[in-house]
């Protein structure tokens, strides 16, 4: 089945690396990148990068008009949910406004927008949430997230909008997804407080890219949850990364939320249930294990190009994105 012409925004960033080598492994017909950055962090055979800002209209315009797209997969977003909450107009900038301008764009060309979302429209009291389950968001992030879902729902576009969370995994140039940002501790050494109280699906980056391909190659639309299998605290995930990678878990300690300063709430009993997207798309998310094992893996590969690097090659120091990508 040939695939359209697809403009990847947010390339530069953890998913859509993966999404554009995804879709132009899968031969699409064109595969175009647009990131905020000057440069993209890898170069891709036979795929134009542009520079984009999404929250300018008029940058955006340029770039779908250039592109001529079928299909645009949004990737880029505010994801520090600390920093949504204290910069909350450039978080509505980013992640409802460049919806919003997306969408205006888009319009000419009739393009599909397929958006990336999070468990964070839910306020976590009851999870896991199914698709038809009522968004109630307790943050800032949560609220730009859902209203950019209610863009597209009020378009008159084709759209799918894919909910994910505990995003994980690796490509060049990104800051640390949580398992490495653990490995990177525990070759500190000392200890590591992790929270035990805040419930989620750990995704392995690479099985959301192919959700997200699959929407497109089936022509689907509506929402979708993609998440990994196994629904596990922040605790207990950091454990599966300690044992996977070789490192003893004595020095990760559990606490509670409440315990730790984080400016914004945090949803606790979350997940996604991913029955749908399963059914739908064919698709199986990885346990964490399995998705740790892919991770490994992948590192290794690296490591082995490039001898000099450390165990969290390409990464930018500090802390791991929140929220839907946390």
């Amino acid at each position: 089945m040939s695939l359209p012409r697809v403009l990847v925004v947010g390339s530069n960033g953890l998913l859509g690396q993966k999404v554009a080598e995804l879709f132009l492994r899968a031969s699409a017909s064109a595969v175009s990148c647009a990131s905020i950055e000057a440069a993209p962090v890898r170069t891709l055979h036979s795929v134009q990068y542009l520079t984009l800002d999404v929250t300018s209209r008029k940058d955006v315009r340029r770039v779908v008009a250039q592109c001529e797209p079928e299909v645009i997969i949004n990737c880029a977003a505010m994801t520090n949910v600390d920093a949504c909450e204290r910069e909350r107009e450039l978080a509505w900038k980013i992640n409802v406004g460049g919806v919003e301008h997306l969408v205006e764009a888009a319009q000419r060309y009739r393009s599909k927008i397929v958006h990336i979302s999070s468990d964070y429209v839910f306020d976590g009291t009851r999870g896991p949430y199914a698709e038809g389950d009522r968004p109630e968001p307790i943050n800032y992030y949560g609220k730009t997230k859902l209203a950019s879902e209610n863009v597209l729902r009020t378009s008159a576009l084709p759209w799918v909008v894919i909910r994910t969370m505990v995003l994980y995994g690796y490509a060049e140039a990104v800051r640390p997804s949580f398992p490495l940002w653990v490995i990177e501790q525990l070759t500190r050494g000392g200890t590591l407080k992790i929270v035990d109280d805040q419930l989620g699906n750990p995704t392995l980056v690479d099985d959301l890219a192919f959700g997200v391909m699959k929407t497109v190659e089936l022509e689907k639309q509506g929402l979708y949850h993609i998440a990994g299998r196994d629904i596990l605290s922040r605790y207990e995930f950091a454990r599966i990364v300690a044992r996977v990678f070789g490192f003893p878990s004595e020095g990760i300690v559990p606490v509670k939320t409440a315990d730790i300063a984080q400016q914004a709430t945090r949803p606790l009993r979350s997940g996604l249930v991913t029955l749908k997207a399963e059914v739908e798309l064919g698709i199986r998310p990885a346990t964490a294990e399995e998705g740790l094992l892919v991770l490994k893996s992948q590192l290794s590969r690296f490591a082995r190009r490039s001898p000099d690097r450390g165990p969290s090659p390409g990464h930018r120091p500090g802390r791991p994105a929140a929220g839907g990508n946390s």
